[in-house]
């Protein structure tokens, strides 16, 4: 079922709701109906069969304990079995809209909301409608949908984990480090994290520590005064500042000197910054969320990286699993960005031949999410037809250089994942000829970013 033909229901008591949905979708699908009172629902459901039903948590109550939203679910699910439903839930209500999904419901979405978030979660919703209305089964309702909005989905019981981890540390102050391999989704779960936690209103800053030399570390960071050095035409705060208040995410964050790592510190044992060009110290009131693929304890065992800093950064550690420990969330993904780019590029959305979730299922995913992301992108992109098939898709070379690379492992044990880098970063390189721009778009890093690698492996 392609988006543009979908009837959509709105179902919330919040007037400026129904208004800003309608808007929205008005333009994305077939026919948008709002309706304030949830005890119409039925009545309106006699008279018209919807697609996706967008139904508010809470409507008389004041005690926002969601009660009503899953009644009206229930009746709901009484009279249309297969009814899709998504359920509109405020933040603080997540453990109740988790309740929703085990009582029927195929989704939700948390406001406020980002408009984009909200269209990929209709497009996923019909995508899975039309699956099951192909297959002649109900699309089965997907389990910690909460994360939809992050495009964090998972069944297997290794994100289950890492879901659970997440709804019990968001609401904290505590300072998270975010373990796993690139392309694991890092930054999802950071803003996952910062989204469900009580600075969500406040601002999200991104840092990525891999791209920032030795001489713009601190100014980056901690912001410079007027004059400070050759090119400061004037005051500039630093991420810390800007992120006041809220949550700054520190990516990449084992990749940076002991002289930054000992700059770092000072800032976060003493919570306060001093811009560069200044002596006055700055108080800072942050929640800090730290990410890396590098194995921060052996560097630490290597006195490369100091454990007193990893004190600092992991109060919480959550290790995201590689995508091929996640057994069929491969294919609930692939059917999630298949659904997703299809709306975008104003496709059919697309089935996919038993075949091709083989091929998909069987691949080991050495880029992970963000592998399986692209991939189908492109399947979708380029396929002649309405189904995906096997040779609808092509692997990464880059990663499968990756996935090659890594097969006998030399002896000396701390040193191979330094290897496997430097080695696929100089077939990438070769493979485009020396041009960088192109080499660091495959790598899937910034350009900076690759040229600090190449400092680092002396190449």
């Amino acid at each position: 079922m392609v988006l543009k033909k979908a009837r959509v229901l709105v179902v919330d008591d919040d007037t400026d709701v129904l208004f800003a949905v309608r808007m929205l979708l008005k333009p994305e699908v077939q026919e948008v109906v709002t309706e304030k009172n949830p005890e119409l629902l039925l009545s309106l459901l006699s008279k018209q069969r919807f697609d996706v039903i967008f139904l508010d948590m809470n409507y008389k109550s004041t005690l926002g304990t969601g009660n009503e939203g899953l009644y009206w679910l229930g009746r709901i699910r009484e009279k249309d079995p297969t009814a899709t439903v998504i359920m509109i839930t405020a933040h603080g209500e997540i453990s109740t809209a988790v309740r929703s999904l085990k009582a029927g419901a195929t989704d939700f979405i948390v406001k406020p909301w980002h408009n984009a978030q909200l269209l990929e979660t209709l497009a996923a919703a019909v995508e899975s409608k039309e699956a099951g209305r192909v297959s002649g089964a109900p699309a089965a309702p997907r389990r910690a949908a909460s994360f939809a909005e992050f495009a964090l989905l998972g069944e297997s019981e290794a994100m289950q984990e890492v879901f659970h981890k997440v709804e019990k540390v968001a609401p904290t102050e505590a300072n998270i480090l975010l373990l796993g391999e690139n392309g694991t989704g890092k930054e999802l779960v950071a803003k996952a994290l910062h989204q469900k936690s009580f600075r969500a209103a406040r601002p999200f800053v991104t840092a990525d520590l891999a791209a920032m030399s030795e001489g713009i570390f601190e100014s980056e960071l901690f912001g410079h005064k007027k004059g400070a050095f050759t090119d400061a035409r004037e005051d500039r705060i630093g991420r810390f500042a800007a992120a006041s208040g809220g949550t700054l995410f520190l990516d990449e964050i084992g990749n940076i000197s002991l002289a930054q790592q000992a700059k770092l510190l000072t800032a976060l044992q003493n919570r306060q910054i001093i811009p560069v060009g200044s002596n006055a110290p700055v108080a800072i009131d942050i929640r800090l969320i730290s990410a890396t693929n590098a194995p921060l304890y052996e560097l630490a065992a290597q006195q490369q990286f100091r454990k007193d800093l990893i004190y600092r950064l992991n109060t919480v550690e959550i290790t995201l699993p590689p995508l091929r420990a996640r057994g069929d969330d491969v294919l609930l993904l692939a059917r999630h960005f298949a659904g997703i780019y299809a709306a975008r590029n104003r496709k059919p959305t697309p089935s996919f031949e038993t075949a091709t979730l083989q091929k998909l299922r069987q691949h080991s995913w050495p880029g992970n999410v963000r592998e399986l992301q692209h991939t189908v992108e492109r399947a979708v992109i380029l396929a002649d037809g309405d189904t995906l098939r096997p040779q609808d898709f092509h692997f990464s070379a880059m990663e499968t250089a990756v996935s090659s690379t890594a097969g006998p492992l030399p002896a000396e044990g701390p040193l191979q994942l330094s290897e496997i880098e430097k080695s696929t970063i100089l077939r990438v390189i070769e493979r485009h000829n020396g041009n960088i721009t192109k080499a660091a778009k495959e790598l899937g890093i910034t350009r900076t970013a690759l040229y600090r690698r190449l400092e680092k492996h002396d190449l």
